[in-house]
């Protein structure tokens, strides 16, 4: 079977599939609820058209950066897909409307903040003060915004990096963030949350979210690996299989169909925001991933779930493709070999995950996996890059 590209409508009415995977049912009936608040926007983009508006409207005119990362959340496009990602917003939104018992009083520290969302979420459950800090040219709208809404008062919008600003105050009680990206890791924005945790938070301050953890299964995939990296094998009567080498190590973002999951999820990394040290997101899980039905596995996908649990009721979300889909998506890794497993045979190996030396904000991805079964045996190791 192959996957229909942009098919993001899960028929679930939350994030949380009830036929999801068994080391998510444990948090499944706690996980946030889909209803609307009175201050929540009930249309979701999901059901959208797709906007023929270019999305490379840069903040400030035709001011460009040298560094791409910052310069990329300059554009409106952007901020535009992940306020529209309702799976997200409106579960931050949840966290903390649902639990203005945190916030009340409290000087909390948006890592991030983009729009300044977050910071306005906080604002209005009660904090007293918060610092939204913003390295791209969309903390000038952050500021308009703020102004706007009347939390000029209660929201400092910092322009800068967090590793390079000097915060108004000498500790925080809240530090609050949208730091995860593709893969989970992509972009390596868990270093800086994790700085201003170590630089500013008071002793018994928390963290949200506080949990991450990042799962990884298999797919038949066989129409659409043949489209994406087979394509290069005869273009219009030339080899460009140079090309194909190259595609095979560059993991796709993309909606995998649930029918497409071939085996069991496995757990590869489980993260503690409040007390992990930094590089602790490098490393190495060993994974069994075991057939539930005869068939043919050619990508790994990995995804992450992330949870809340400081709220009164635990609350969280999943990327996963048995979930709503979100704008993360998930990553596929193709396979060089495609694997024929019967039912109940083992697709065992490991994955190593390190930021890029060059630039720690990519990934790069060692995944070394073998099958000994009845009709395959196998046994490779693929390097993957995320850039």
């Amino acid at each position: 079977m192959g996957r229909r590209k942009g098919n993001n409508k899960q028929s679930s009415s939350s994030n949380y599939n009830n036929n999801d995977y068994t080391s998510q049912q444990q948090v499944t009936s706690m996980m946030v609820e889909d209803e609307v608040l009175e201050e929540t926007t009930a249309s979701s983009n999901l059901d959208d058209p797709i906007s023929d508006e270019p999305d490379d409207t840069l903040i400030g005119g035709d001011k460009t950066s040298a560094d791409y990362y910052f310069d990329s959340y300059s554009h409106f496009g952007i901020h535009e897909e992940m306020l529209k990602d309702t799976v997200r917003t409106k579960t931050y939104q949840n966290v903390i409307y649902q639990n203005t018992f945190l916030f009340r009083n409290k000087v909390v520290l948006d890592v991030g903040a983009g729009t300044g969302i977050l910071s306005l979420f906080c604002a209005k459950a009660g904090a007293k003060h918060v610092y939204a800090v913003e390295c791209s040219q969309m903390a000038d709208m952050a500021k308009e915004i703020v102004e706007a809404n009347g939390f000029s008062n209660v929201i400092t919008v910092l322009k800068g990096k967090v590793e390079e600003i000097v915060l108004p105050v000498a500790q925080v009680d809240i530090i609050i963030s949208e730091w995860m990206g593709y893969f989970l890791l992509f972009e390596n924005m868990l270093d800086t949350v994790l700085y201003a945790r170590n630089k500013w938070l008071i002793n018994d301050g928390i963290v949200l979210p506080d949990r991450a953890a990042l799962y990884l299964t298999a797919i038949e995939d066989a129409e659409y690996k043949e489209d994406k990296i087979e394509f290069w094998n005869n273009v219009y009567g030339f080899d460009m299989r140079c090309i194909k080498k190259q595609s095979m190590m560059e993991p796709l973002v993309d909606t995998v169909d649930q029918n497409q999951i071939v085996t069991n999820s496995q757990l590869l990394k489980t993260m503690d925001i409040s007390k992990m040290a930094l590089g602790d997101a490098s490393f190495t899980a060993p994974f069994k991933l075991v057939a539930e039905r005869n068939d043919y596995i050619h990508a790994l996908v990995a995804y992450f779930d992330v949870s809340f649990t400081k709220c009164h009721k635990f609350t969280g979300f999943s990327t996963g493709p048995r979930s709503r889909a979100t704008h993360w998506k998930q990553t596929v890794l193709y396979l060089e070999d495609v694997l024929t497993v019967c039912e109940g045979e083992a697709v065992v190996g490991s994955m190593t995950v390190i930021p890029n030396k060059k630039n720690p904000r990519d990934v790069d991805i060692t995944l070394k996996y073998s099958l000994n079964g009845q009709r395959c045996q196998v046994s490779r190791t693929q390097h993957y890059k995320m850039r």
